[in-house]
């Protein structure tokens, strides 16, 4: 099977001179035009806006968001914020809705549908199924007075003045608006419903942010025999070698369970170059007193914070009852994708 020649008039072998000043104009005006398109929709936002809102806080189901084409990938990205900041959302394709996908459709839920003419045939031909499925319409058009805006209860006018197209034909100042129409209402909806930072990262588990929010030092932290401990009459080379056993670069010192003091690598470097004789001191002489300390549920990232308002390197984890019960240094944290 041979492939296919593009005709020699087609724009892909045609070849024109690049101009650098004239690309770089032309990104500035396509810049400028989506800048005005925005703020003439700043300018618009009113009661629709607000009745959107409000139309998705009183119900109890879902947001479903449809589109068609690039509007279509603009819908994608409002039902995953609104998603991942508090509101339920997904998107369905109006065609596979035609063939069963509308059964994803239940009463009570609140549809958005975009569609910057107003006309998509896809659309438009199960406005009357979803009329009849009891849902809340809210359309994103740049049409008011278009097929999908009479069939609305609510619409948002994504108008714009021209497109930031040269040609005045590709969606793109349009886009922008219905993308920074999707994003105002997933603000306006997480403030209204009190979404907090940990909620942010509770639907974020594996992102940086939620590391941050969620992991605490409990689950970063060594237990047991990797948490290097001293007595307070241990000798100079019994500290050693039990700060060399873990790797930690430190180890507590106790009396029981209490923790009485630290002695770390940057201790003894300090104490070696001040000419200090070590061999014969026991641990309790070397010891920096009264460590910095953090307790098992405080956050990894407070610990995090510590060591580096501290310029420390690893600190010990205590119970409420100061019980040394951990310990924990930054590559522990470094591992975690903390820090």
């Amino acid at each position: 099977m041979r492939c296919p020649i593009l005709n020699q008039t087609s724009p892909l072998n045609a070849r024109s001179s690049f101009e650098p000043e004239r690309a770089l104009q032309l990104a500035r005006d396509a810049v400028t035009v989506e800048a005005q398109a925005l703020l003439a929709l700043r300018d618009r936002l009113g009661e629709a806006f607000v009745q959107a809102v409000q139309a998705m806080l009183d119900s109890s189901h879902r947001v479903v968001v449809m589109g068609m084409g690039k509007s279509g990938h603009v819908g994608r990205k409002i039902a995953a914020t609104l998603a991942s900041t508090g509101t339920p959302a997904f998107f369905v394709h109006p065609g596979e809705a035609s063939h069963g996908d509308l059964g994803m459709v239940m009463p009570g839920d609140t549809v958005i549908a975009l569609s910057n003419s107003g006309e998509s045939g896809e659309i438009n031909a199960i406005l009357p199924a979803l009329r009849r499925l009891g849902v809340r319409l809210v359309a994103v058009t740049g049409k008011p007075e278009s097929t999908l805006a009479r069939h609305a209860d609510i619409v948002l006018d994504s108008s714009v003045a021209q497109e930031a197209c040269p040609l005045n034909l590709a969606p793109t100042a349009s886009t922008t608006v219905q993308i920074a129409l999707g994003d105002a209402l997933a603000v306006a909806l997480l403030d209204a419903r009190g979404f907090r930072e940990e909620d942010f990262a509770a639907s974020h588990p594996g992102g940086a942010l939620g590391r941050k929010l969620l992991m605490h030092v409990r689950d970063l932290m060594r237990t047991g025999d990797q948490v290097p401990r001293v007595g307070p009459e241990a000798s100079f080379s019994e500290t050693m070698r039990e700060m060399s056993r873990t790797g930690l670069g430190a180890t507590a010192v106790v009396e029981g369970d209490r923790v009485l003091g630290i002695f770390t690598d940057g201790d003894l470097r300090r104490r070696i170059e001040a000419g200090e004789e070590l061999r014969t001191r026991c641990a309790k002489d070397l010891m920096h007193p009264s460590p910095k300390l953090i307790r098992a549920d405080a956050l990894a990232v407070d610990a995090a914070e510590l060591m580096e308002r501290h310029r420390i390197t690893s600190v010990l984890v205590v119970e409420d009852d100061g019980r040394l019960v951990g310990a924990l240094n930054s590559n522990d944290l470094m591992r975690a994708k903390v820090i």
